[in-house]
């Protein structure tokens, strides 16, 4: 009885917690970011990082629809969504970025910081962003000059 009462809160937990915008482990495309910071990512991944002061924040919920839209588009060039929906955790990555309520920031793999944004935006938006930025377009060069990959 016991063991059943472990796995129905864990359960139960998870679809909670996957219901509120928080992220679990079975999509590495998203993470929780209270306990990350960016240097982890650095020339390794494009952090998009979707700060709110809650999880039921109708803009945080709508960008994370969104890019949950189109994850495929995210995964090829390399993006990682990191959340952050609680400013009393003061993590790093609000000490770094100082949020406002609301903000959606987009992060080179070069850890500069190339987009602000007050309001969500689709995938496409994102994207195009992404493409104009010179180490991506350094990285389209070669995968085509690379018939291997």
């Amino acid at each position: 009885m016991r063991r059943l009462a472990f796995v129905l809160i864990t359960f139960l937990g998870t679809s909670v917690l996957a219901a509120d915008g928080a992220t679990t482990d079975e999509d590495p495309l998203f993470r929780d970011g209270i306990e990350l910071t960016l240097e982890e990512f650095q020339w390794l991944k494009r952090p998009i990082v979707v700060f709110a002061d809650s999880p039921n924040d109708p803009r945080f919920r709508q960008q994370i629809e969104l890019l949950e839209a189109d994850t495929a588009s995210l995964e090829t060039r390399d993006v990682i969504v990191l959340t952050d929906t609680d400013p009393a955790a003061d993590s790093a990555l609000r000490e770094q970025l100082r949020p406002r309520g609301f903000m959606m920031v987009l992060i080179g793999k070069d850890g500069v910081v190339y987009l602000r944004k007050p309001q969500p935006w689709n995938v496409r938006e994102v994207t195009r962003s992404i493409d104009k930025l010179p180490l991506r377009q350094q990285e389209e060069r070669d995968r085509r000059a690379d018939p291997i990959r």
